[in-house]
């Protein structure tokens, strides 16, 4: 559906860009084929969380993991909110590094690592919070520089 002055609505009427969308997560012209778009607001278990972002991220779709950590972030107990969002500031980090935003990568990747430090005594699910804040570090110092969403993609669990 082409708009030029209404604005794509979902089901429930909120404001929902429609446009189908690349791996990376940005926006194709209305009828081109794009990645499947994940649910929002889907509650998993942390484990599902982590599979399904790892999942995400080996294929290249860093921008799909962070929209699965970010319902974890936004269903879970108020304990672990810091955790899932520094990993959806990770994911979103690798996604701007992916898209040439050097800049942007790198400020959102120190920002993650800096969400992840107050879990590195505790680690919870298996998560590496010490092992992704070296690996966003380690990123954010390589940039600017072509990055390769899959061939970056951190390893959640150790």
């Amino acid at each position: 559906m082409e708009t030029s002055s209404r604005r794509d609505r979902d089901a429930e009427g909120r404001a929902r860009n429609a446009r189908p969308r690349d791996g990376l997560g940005r926006p194709l012209p209305y009828g081109s084929p794009g990645v499947e778009r994940l649910a929002e607001g889907v509650v998993r278990t942390p484990d599902e969380t982590v599979r399904e972002a790892q999942r995400l991220l080996d294929a290249g779709m860093p921008f799909h993991a962070h929209e699965v950590f970010e319902d974890a972030w936004k269903s879970g107990p108020e304990s672990e909110r810091e955790l899932w969002r520094g990993l959806a500031q990770l994911a979103v980090g690798l996604t701007h590094a992916a898209r040439g935003n050097a800049k942007g990568g790198a400020a959102l990747l120190a920002r993650g690592a800096d969400s992840l430090g107050r879990y590195t005594g505790t680690p919870l699910y298996g998560i590496d919070p010490a092992g992704l804040m070296a690996w966003a570090r380690a990123l954010a110092d390589r940039l600017p520089g072509p990055v390769d969403a899959a061939a970056e993609a951190p390893r959640l669990i150790r």
